[in-house]
C-alpha cells in the first residue's frame, strides 16, 4: 500500500512539475507585403490629401494563437499620392514628401515599427506599444490592433513633428493661415499573413 501510495505522490510530483514547465512556442507568421496595404491620410488647413505606402516586410508574433510581437519596415521611397491626378499636382507632392524637408527618402528609405508590448483588449483585440522609427528618430507610439484569422487592422495617428518634419507647422511659424499643415497623419494599416 505504501509503495502505490509514494508511486502516486511522485506521479503527481512530476506530473505537475512537467506541466508546469511546459513551455509554449512562439509562431512568427510573415505578413505578405504585396496584399497588405497601408493607406495614410494627411491634413491642412484647407482639405487633405491620402495615398499609399509599401511594406517592405513584416512579422507578426503568435504564443498560443495570441498577438505577443511584432515588427515592420516600410519603404518610404513608394509614397504616393492618390487623390490628385498627375495634371492636378500629383508628381508635386509626392516629390515634396520625399524632400528633405519632409520624409527624406534619398536618405531615410525605410521606417520601422517594433512592438515592444502586446496586451490583450477584448476579443480579437489588443493594445500595442511600439518604437516608431522616422528619419532616424525613434519614438513610442501606442495604438490598436485587431486580428481576424489571417488578417490584421490597426489605426495609428502620427505626430509628424517629432520626427523632425516641421514644414508648415504651426508650432514652428504662424504666418502660414490658410497654409498650414497639421501635424498629425494617420495610418491605416491593413495587414494579411
Amino acid at each position: 500500500m505504501k509503495k502505490i501510495a509514494l508511486s502516486l505522490a511522485l506521479a503527481i510530483v512530476f506530473g505537475v512539475t512537467t506541466t508546469g514547465t511546459a513551455q509554449t512556442e512562439s509562431e512568427k507568421k510573415e505578413v505578405n507585403t504585396t496584399t497588405s496595404k497601408i493607406t495614410w491620410k494627411g491634413y491642412k488647413f484647407a482639405g487633405s490629401h491620402n495615398g499609399n505606402i509599401a511594406l517592405k516586410s513584416g512579422t507578426l508574433i503568435f504564443n498560443d494563437d495570441q498577438l505577443t510581437g511584432g515588427e515592420f519596415e516600410v519603404d518610404m521611397t513608394t509614397i504616393s499620392v492618390e487623390d490628385l491626378k498627375l495634371d492636378e499636382g500629383k508628381e508635386k507632392l509626392e516629390g515634396h514628401l520625399k524632400a528633405p524637408d519632409f520624409f527624406g527618402t534619398e536618405k531615410y528609405a525605410t521606417s520601422k515599427l517594433i512592438f515592444t508590448s502586446v496586451k490583450p483588449s477584448g476579443k480579437n483585440s489588443y493594445e500595442v506599444s511600439g518604437d516608431l522609427t522616422i528619419k532616424d528618430i525613434t519614438k513610442p507610439i501606442k495604438f490598436n490592433l485587431s486580428v481576424y484569422g489571417s488578417k490584421a487592422t490597426a489605426t495609428l495617428k502620427i505626430d509628424r513633428t517629432n520626427y523632425d518634419i516641421h514644414y508648415g507647422s504651426t508650432n514652428f511659424t504662424d504666418t502660414l493661415k490658410d497654409k498650414a499643415i497639421y501635424d498629425e497623419f494617420d495610418l491605416v494599416v491593413d495587414l494579411e499573413f
